[in-house]
């Protein structure tokens, strides 16, 4: 049976679809004090498949609740999905004293799951903090779907060198879907000044009078995304697209991708906002 977070129920649906497996009703509740209750009413099973991204704190803690839960209804397996790992980029400690945040939610996640499943985390390192260790599933190849087949001469760009590979994949996937060879892939070199603030230096690419689809795992606030958008303005591009497995777009990301002149934003349903043009419900499905 898949039960689903209170923040993954449209993937939840597709992956019961996928799957042809009876959808759980969960029923999500808060007390007058603020304490949260997630339930699963109902279920019936073997073997649970939850479905939660982990967009917040109390997504976390839902999520334990929803293991609870079901081990309790009588389920001898769960397995947890994590479409969108929350606290994943806090995979080391930034200074002395802080914690490996990715490594203490992962702790608490591997007690009440028998396998777990997270689509692209930012790095696959922290699928170690797991245990036994998460299975990292890639739907990158699924950001070549929604891209329109008319793209003139396509640039499939980085913002920076960690996501040349998430680029190369959605650029032979385009290339498979329209016949033929999809174009050059290059990538931006970032640096970190500080927590909010990142360079984006320009790369060698031409694309002048050329689409560019920009591709990221990740787009969070969209001021590095908007930075590469604004370079390639600059250089002469014709139309921008950008891609990402996981759509954050916090506070103002997608007015600021927007106003920068970006023709259309594409993400999957590991994080449900309006511009999840895919689901990673059959790359999920291939794994159980």
């Amino acid at each position: 049976m898949i039960v689903s977070g209170s923040a993954s129920q449209t993937l939840a649906a597709a992956l019961a679809r996928e799957l042809d497996e009876p959808l759980a009703t969960p029923a999500y509740d808060r007390f007058p004090d603020g304490e949260l209750l997630a339930a699963v009413p109902g279920f019936a099973g073997d073997r649970a498949v939850i479905v939660a991204s982990t967009v917040s704190s109390d997504a976390h803690l839902e999520l334990l609740q929803l293991q609870d839960a079901v081990r309790e209804a009588g389920a001898e397996e769960v397995v947890t999905i994590l479409p969108y790992m929350g606290y994943a980029r806090q995979d080391d400690a930034f200074e002395e004293g802080h914690p490996i945040s990715a490594r203490a939610v992962a702790r608490a996640i591997s007690t009440g799951a028998d396998r777990v499943l997270t689509v692209n985390p930012h790095e696959t390192a922290v699928c170690d903090f797991f245990e036994p260790s998460a299975t990292p599933v890639d739907a990158a190849h699924l950001l070549a779907d929604p891209l329109p087949e008319t793209i003139e001469e396509p640039v499939f760009v980085s913002p920076d060198e960690g996501a040349i590979d998430l680029a190369e994949t959605v650029r032979d996937a385009y290339g498979d879907r329209v016949d033929g060879a999809a174009g050059e892939v290059d990538y931006f070199e970032k640096v970190r000044r500080s927590g909010t603030e990142v360079e984006i230096t320009p790369s060698d690419v031409d694309v002048a009078g050329r689409d560019v689809v920009v591709v990221d795992d990740i787009i969070a606030t969209g001021s590095t995304m908007s930075e590469a958008v604004a370079v390639c303005r600059e250089r002469g591009v014709s139309r921008v697209f950008v891609t990402c497995v996981h759509p954050l777009l916090a506070r103002n990301a997608y007015a600021k991708l927007s106003s920068a002149g970006v023709e259309a934003i594409y993400g999957t349903d590991t994080i449900e906002r309006s511009v999840s043009a895919v689901s990673v419900a059959p790359a999920l499905a291939d794994r159980l």
